[in-house]
């Protein structure tokens, strides 16, 4: 029956330590969603990317996608927008011509005019975040087709205009042996590596934002985890004492009402019962809600005991915990509380 008991408080405890991280670390993913979706993170990584392997890096200011996960911070979210300019109409039917000198971006606007018809507008740019390897295989077979379907000539053009894709299609090409459809199945292989190294850079980037997101909720929230795991103790043995009044009678009642000031312990107990853990640390937030038992709810801004808990050094290991803990993830912490509570996974 001890055992028992014991086991049933670190269950409570590990249940309260995995639902309170895995709710930031839901909030850290959606303040991370919610970035790149404002900042067109996706479009702007895809066709920075684009630009380089079309028409090559700016002379002036260099490559369109930086190398360094630091550069890209600079660079892409603020600074530099690669997307073209949306345009409402459908793929001419007619294909333009091959530009016979290097002219900006215009082999990138070639290849958007191929692949617009998935597009919508975003505040005046183009929203495609993804093209097929498929689809860019057959937008490159269309721009050949300017040359009258001769990949030979077509390539002289893109070397011509000194375009970074020549050596990539170029080995294509003779590895394809002068077979058009081995050819665009070579580009589609060869396009599908670049998207999937693509999603390599990407990823840092997005952990590196995460990392920092998730430093920003530990701070706001000011969640202390061993702060947070001593409140779900006192809360669970709370409750056992509450339980043992119930039991034991009169004689524990007096005691209880000895414990609460006001003289009647209902009111205290059902406050503090109504009260759990992950509230009362909520509740210390940089602004924090409050649910009055009449009335409207109110926010309230907890400026003084937050930076008084941020600047106290005791807190720093928890807050390292949670911080630490925000990092492996929403999935990780659901996987978690999903094999304790025993929920099968529906897939």
């Amino acid at each position: 029956m001890y055992q028992s008991a014991v086991l049933s408080i670190y269950v409570d405890l590990a249940l309260g330590l995995v639902v309170a991280f895995l709710l930031l670390s839901l909030l850290v993913s959606g303040l991370n969603e919610a970035f790149v979706r404002v900042l067109s993170i996706r479009s702007k990584f895809l066709w920075a990317y684009l630009r380089d392997t079309l028409d090559g890096a700016d002379k002036e200011s260099g490559a369109w996608l930086p190398a360094r996960v630091l550069d890209v911070f600079r660079v892409l979210p603020f600074v530099r927008d690669p997307r073209p300019a949306h345009r409402d109409e459908p793929a001419p039917a007619r294909l333009g011509e091959m530009p016979e000198a290097r002219t900006g971006d215009s082999m990138m606007n070639l290849l958007y005019e191929r692949v617009r018809e998935i597009d919508h507008a975003k505040r005046g740019r183009t929203s495609i975040a993804d093209i097929p390897p498929e689809r860019f295989a057959v937008a490159v077979m269309e721009l050949a087709a300017m040359e009258n379907g001769d990949i030979g000539e077509f390539l002289k053009k893109l070397r011509k205009i000194d375009s970074p894709l020549y050596g990539h299609l170029q080995g294509v090409w003779d590895s394809a042996q002068g077979d058009l459809d081995r050819f665009r199945k070579g580009v589609e292989s060869w396009f599908d590596g670049e998207m999937q190294r693509l999603s390599m850079l990407y990823r840092r980037y997005v952990k590196w934002v995460v990392a920092v997101l998730g430093l920003v909720v530990t701070l706001l929230f000011s969640m202390d985890g061993f702060e947070y795991a001593k409140t779900l103790l006192r809360d669970n043995a709370y409750r056992a004492s509450v339980t043992a009044v119930a039991e034991a009678g009169p004689d524990a009642y007096r005691e209880l009402r000895q414990q609460c000031t006001g003289g009647d312990p209902v009111p205290c107990v059902t406050e503090l019962l109504s009260e759990p853990a992950l509230v009362k640390m909520m509740g210390q937030a940089l602004v924090s809600v409050s649910i009055p038992a009449e009335g409207e709810p109110g926010v309230h801004a907890n400026l003084a005991a937050w930076w008084e808990r941020v600047s106290t050094p005791s807190h720093w290991p928890g807050f390292l915990l949670t911080y630490v803990a925000l990092l492996f993830g929403a999935p990780f912490w659901w996987d978690v509380f999903r094999r304790i509570t025993g929920i099968k996974s529906r897939r």
